[in-house]
C-alpha cells in the first residue's frame, strides 16, 4: 500500500465515507486507484500490475478477461478497505477511468471481445503501414495530428484483419471505454483517446471516412463521441462490489493528458512532462495548428490532437525514455523501489554527464519511433550509475528535438512541471533541469488517478465537488 493511504484518526473522523469519489488509471506498467473525499483529499491509492501477455520480439498483449479481472481485484480489496476504516456505510459515489492510448479491445455485435488489445509498444503492422494506400499516407499527419507509424491504433486494426479478424460488424472501444462500459457504464468514443486511434480527423471532429473504407468498416464502429467528463451512467455490473456499486461513470481520457489537469490550471506557457514508460511534454493550445504545422510537426513525432478540456487541443511530443531507463534497471540487477533510490544516490554522487569521456558509453533508442535500447561501451568504468545517467543524457538528447520543433510553430514555453514515477528521483530531476525552462516536480505520487479523481468528483452536485477540470 503506498504511504500516502495513511489516515490519522483525526482525518478518518473527517471524511464524509458515503460521498468518495475514484480515478481508476489503467497504465501501461500498473493499473491504479486513487480514492478522495469530496473535497479533494487523498484517501487511499492501490494498484496492481498491468496484465500484460509478453510474447516474442517485444509482442505484447492483454486479453479483456484480464483486464477485468484484474480491475475487480483491485475494487475488492479498496471496496474492504474503505468499510474497515469507515465502516459499511462507506461508498464510492463517482468513478472516473483513465489510460493509455492506442490500445483497446474490439467487440461483435452483442458486446463480446474478439480480440485481445495490443499495447501501444507492440512492434507488429510494419507491413500494414507499407501497405497503406499512397492518398491516405500522404494526409495521415495532417488530418489526424499523429505521426503515421505502427503505435497508432489504426495500423493494429489493420494487422488484426490481415491476419484473419472480419472488423465488418464490429465496434472498437479505447481501454478506458471498454473498462467503463464492462462496469456497466454506456458505450461511448472519448475525443483524446479517439484522437490516438489514427482514425479521427482533427478538423471535422469526426472519423476519416477514406481511412475507415480501408479498414473495412462503417462509421459505427466506433461508438457516439463525447468529452472527457461526460456521464456515462452508473457501475452496476453484478461484479461491481457493493462499496462501487452505483457509482456514476465517466471516462477521463488519454492518461497524460489527465495528468495535466490534476494541478487545477494547466497553462499555455508550460510544459507538463508526464514521466511513465513513455516520457511525454504536454503544451496547451487554445485552437489546432493548421493541417501544415500537423505535418511538420509529425515529422518529428509530435502530434497535435484533441485535449481533455473541451474546445483545446494539445501538442503531444514523447519519448520512450521511461521505457529505456526501466530497462536499464532490469540490466543492472536493480528490481525494486530500494535499489533504485541506491543507484539513485550513486548517479547523484557523480558529476552531472559522469566521470567518463564523451563517447566512452553512448545510448539510442528514446526516440519515440524505437523503444529498443542500445547500449554501447567504450572504455572501463561504465559501472550502474554510469550507465544510467548515460540514459538519462539521451533522454535530453532527444526531448531537445522535440523542444526545437515545438518552438519553431508556437512560442517557448517558460517554465516545466515533472510529474509521474520517475520524476521522484533526483537524477531524473537534475537531467531534466538542463533542458527544461524552470523545471519544477509535483508533489503528487499518481497525477493520473488524481486527475481522474477530479473528473470524478465532477459528476457530483456541485456542493460537494471539487472545481471542474
Amino acid at each position: 500500500m503506498h504511504p500516502a493511504a495513511n489516515l490519522d484518526s483525526t482525518a478518518v473522523t473527517s471524511v464524509a465515507s458515503d460521498r468518495l469519489v475514484a480515478g481508476l488509471d489503467l497504465g501501461s506498467t500498473g493499473v491504479k486507484i486513487l480514492v478522495t473525499d469530496a473535497d479533494g483529499a487523498e484517501v487511499l491509492i492501490h494498484q496492481l500490475p498491468t496484465p500484460w501477455l509478453a510474447g516474442p520480439g517485444g509482442t505484447t498483449v492483454m486479453e479483456a478477461a484480464s483486464l477485468i479481472a484484474t480491475v475487480r481485484e483491485l475494487l475488492d480489496h479498496v471496496g474492504a478497505e474503505l468499510v474497515d476504516r469507515f465502516g459499511p456505510a462507506a461508498r464510492v459515489r463517482a468513478l472516473a477511468v483513465s489510460g493509455m492510448g492506442e490500445s483497446g479491445i474490439v467487440l461483435d455485435a452483442v458486446g463480446r471481445p474478439v480480440a485481445p488489445a495490443i499495447a501501444w509498444f507492440d512492434p507488429r503492422g510494419a507491413e500494414q503501414l507499407a501497405a497503406l494506400p499512397a492518398a491516405i499516407a500522404e494526409q495521415f499527419a495532417g488530418r489526424t495530428g499523429l505521426p503515421l507509424g505502427v503505435q497508432v491504433s489504426v495500423i493494429k486494426l489493420l494487422h488484426l484483419r490481415d491476419a484473419g479478424l472480419e472488423l465488418a460488424g464490429t465496434r472498437w472501444l479505447n481501454l478506458p471505454e471498454y473498462l467503463v462500459s464492462a462496469l456497466g457504464g454506456e458505450e461511448a468514443a472519448e475525443y483524446s483517446l479517439s484522437s490516438r486511434t489514427g482514425l479521427l480527423d482533427q478538423d471535422t471532429g469526426r472519423p476519416w471516412p477514406e481511412l475507415l473504407d480501408h479498414l473495412g468498416v462503417d462509421a459505427s464502429f466506433l461508438p457516439p463521441f463525447t468529452d472527457a467528463g461526460a456521464p456515462l451512467g452508473a457501475a452496476n455490473s453484478p461484479w461491481v462490489p457493493p462499496v462501487f456499486s452505483g457509482a456514476a461513470l465517466t471516462v477521463a481520457g488519454h492518461d497524460h493528458l489527465v495528468s495535466a489537469v490534476s494541478t487545477g490550471s494547466f497553462p499555455a506557457e508550460r510544459y507538463h512532462v508526464s514521466m511513465g514508460t513513455a516520457e511525454v511534454l504536454l503544451r496547451r493550445l487554445d485552437e489546432p495548428l493548421p493541417f501544415a504545422a500537423r505535418e511538420r510537426l509529425a515529422e518529428v513525432f509530435i502530434n497535435c490532437v484533441r485535449h481533455v478540456v473541451p474546445g483545446t487541443w494539445v501538442l503531444v511530443a514523447g519519448v520512450k525514455t521511461g521505457l529505456l531507463m526501466r530497462r536499464t534497471l532490469q540490466l543492472v540487477g536493480v528490481t525494486d523501489r530500494a535499489g533504485r533510490d541506491r543507484l539513485d544516490d550513486e548517479i547523484m554522487a557523480l558529476p552531472a554527464g559522469g566521470l567518463l569521456g564523451d563517447g566512452d558509453v553512448s545510448v539510442a533508442g528514446a526516440r519515440n519511433d524505437d523503444g529498443v535500447l542500445k547500449l554501447t561501451v567504450r572504455a572501463d568504468g561504465a559501472g550502474p550509475a554510469e550507465v544510467f545517467e548515460a540514459v538519462l543524457r539521451h533522454g535530453n538528447d532527444e526531448l531537445a528535438v522535440l523542444i526545437a520543433a515545438m518552438d519553431r510553430e508556437v512560442a517557448p514555453a517558460t517554465s516545466a512541471l515533472l510529474t509521474g514515477g520517475w520524476a521522484s528521483m533526483r537524477s531524473v530531476q537534475r537531467a531534466r533541469a538542463a533542458v527544461l525552462p524552470g523545471a519544477q516536480v509535483s508533489h503528487r505520487s499518481q497525477d493520473t488517478a488524481y486527475g481522474a479523481a477530479v473528473f470524478a468528483g465532477a459528476l457530483l452536485e456541485p456542493a460537494i465537488s471539487r472545481s471542474n477540470p
